[in-house]
């Protein structure tokens, strides 16, 4: 027996069959897969009855959106696929959202979905969706399986592409009569991890070239890093060339907010400085990252004055939206190893973004005596130190929190950023705790988001996770109206929230512990509260519905042109 093939785990001993569905429990088992997030219903039945013959601990959520997003975060938070189940029909269709989340900000995670039987299926049966069409373009990969002796395989091949390459979401259909149907198990023989080739020659060359005759270069940090598990080395090549730095919504922790390189983050309500240093920089080191609209602002006039180094594992976004003058391909870690980073005389601009950085760093003396949410959210995360995690919502403090909270590694901030996915805070949170015991991780949430998966303070409740949820409540759809104060005129169209409920009867009824805060005087003790408590616990906090999120690029506009307070 090779190393790539292994004995499927039974139960049983004597006979040797075993159905679809014990298959499907068996074979995540030894795939290593420890938990998964679900919801169970008529076409999944027989693996919901399997499941508690394994070892696989199973989280019941309330919603399967919730199962989704919880599985988004469990495979950010440990880089391993994170798995969620629901049945048929409206049981796949509520995961769509979260698959589709998975897929923009490349994460691993694999969809199980129960199916109407392989005879009903195309008949309008009950229940019965085109859940492998209506997913195709959110998918990496996505397979009806057809007989039970399929399992093992298919689901092996599903893991190794969801985490392989590139990271995303794989969707596995298994039709009701495969999971009831008898089958002998085989061995389960794991995929050969792919060989990705490595970086061209004359990429390399052509970066080094680059890199040695820049005066005013700049890294450009993307979310591929975390992916690639690749954070202590680019910190190392950072301190090493001592090459500034900027960061998009999903590199934010790669390097930490106080690194003397990192000037913050860019793009529409990035720092100044950062902004500022891509608009004057004459070469960009762009690292696992896309070009994303958010983070361009205007891109005929983004980095005007800049060629492009451009590293990425994903051939497709090298000259998608940008032309890169070095496009390197291949695995992360391995590209930035072949570049030799030997930079050329850099200190007068390296000076020139440090002032920059030191004359626009945030202001947290705002006045009055109401809670200023980014003042309180860096006190958060200061206090929490390393151990802090920040599961978001979207919105405001969403963007806040990537402004303002200090984040020791990427994994560390979880936001739904291609997406924009309302909601996503809360099951993000409960999927990374469960994920990372040891740390404290807080659902940070506005009023709005929070609404859409508030079922899920009963997951909190049943299982006892110690989820900490700091609830932002301006009774606004506070980055809406923004918007509508700004560009519409003030014509503020439904996003009053101001009949909210109370948030801490809500949570009480859950049976969660939770208290409410309105003045700044009141800020410490509530960051003692939230740490301190053992179990699950939401902090209400009362914030001004016309404070707004500053600086802000305005839609088709360049980056140099941002709007200030």
């Amino acid at each position: 027996m090779n190393a790539m093939t292994q004995p499927i785990p039974s139960t049983q001993t004597q006979p040797a069959t075993r159905t679809g569905a014990q298959l499907v429990v068996d074979t995540l088992a030894a795939l290593g897969v420890e938990c998964v997030f679900g919801y169970p219903g008529g076409a999944i039945m027989p693996v919901y009855d399997a499941l508690p013959q394994g070892q696989i601990r199973h989280i019941l959520v309330r919603h399967e959106q919730a199962a989704a997003f919880a599985a988004d975060a469990y495979g950010r938070a440990t880089g391993r696929a994170g798995v969620c189940i629901a049945t048929s029909g409206p049981g796949a269709t509520n995961l769509i959202t979260g698959i589709a989340n998975a897929y923009l900000d490349s994460v691993p995670m694999v969809a199980i979905t129960g199916q109407v039987a392989q005879p009903l299926m195309g008949t309008d049966a009950f229940q019965e969706t085109d859940i492998f069409g209506m997913t195709m373009p959110i998918v990496k990969h996505s397979v009806v399986i057809r007989r039970p002796e399929d399992i093992p395989s298919a689901f092996a091949e599903a893991f190794a592409i969801a985490e392989g390459g590139r990271p995303g979401p794989v969707l596995i259909d298994l039709p009701k009569d495969v999971q009831q149907a008898l089958c002998e198990p085989a061995a389960l023989r794991r995929p050969a991890a792919p060989v990705l080739a490595a970086p061209c020659a004359d990429a390399i060359a052509e970066a080094e070239r680059l890199i040695a005759g820049a005066s005013r270069p700049l890294f450009y940090l993307g979310g591929g890093i975390a992916r690639a598990n690749a954070s202590e080395m680019v910190r190392s090549i950072i301190e090493e060339s001592g090459i500034p730095a900027v960061a998009t919504l999903q590199g934010l922790g790669v390097l930490q907010p106080d690194h003397p390189a990192m000037l913050g983050m860019l793009g529409m309500h990035g720092h100044r400085a950062a902004n500022m240093a891509v608009q004057e920089s004459d070469l960009l080191i762009v690292v696992g990252a896309r070009f994303d609209d958010r983070a361009t602002g205007k891109l005929a006039e983004f980095a005007p004055h800049a060629s492009v180094v451009h590293i990425d594992v994903d051939a497709a976004e090298l000259g998608k939206l940008r032309f890169a003058h070095a496009a390197v391909c291949g695995n992360l870690k391995a590209s930035l190893a072949a570049i030799d980073f030997n930079i050329g005389e850099i200190s007068a601009w390296c000076e020139t973004t440090a002032q920059t950085r030191a004359a626009n760093r945030p202001r947290y003396d705002a006045p009055g005596n109401g809670i200023y949410a980014p003042a309180m959210l860096k006190a958060l995360s200061e206090r929490v130190g390393d151990d802090f995690i920040a599961a978001c919502d979207v919105g405001q403090h969403q963007m806040w929190v990537a402004q303002h909270c200090r984040f020791s590694r990427p994994q560390a901030h979880l936001t739904s950023g291609g997406l924009g996915a309302m909601g996503y805070g809360l099951p993000a949170a409960i999927g990374a705790k469960l994920a990372q015991p040891d740390k404290q991780v807080f659902a940070i949430c506005g009023d709005g988001g929070f609404q859409m998966n508030i079922q899920e303070l009963a997951t909190l409740r049943r299982y006892q996770i110690p989820v900490k949820i700091v609830l932002l409540d301006n009774a606004m759809l506070g980055l809406v109206r923004q918007w509508q104060e700004l560009f519409f005129a003030g014509n503020y169209s439904e996003v009053d929230l101001s009949d909210n409920p109370d948030f801490v009867e809500v949570a009480n009824a859950f049976g969660i512990e939770a208290f409410s805060i309105e003045r700044r005087e009141e800020v410490d003790g509530a960051i003692d509260r939230l740490m301190a408590a053992h179990g699950p616990i939401l902090a209400h906090v009362r914030i001004d519905p016309e404070e707004n999120v500053w600086p802000l690029v305005p839609p088709g506009k360049s980056n140099a042109e941002m709007m200030e307070k």
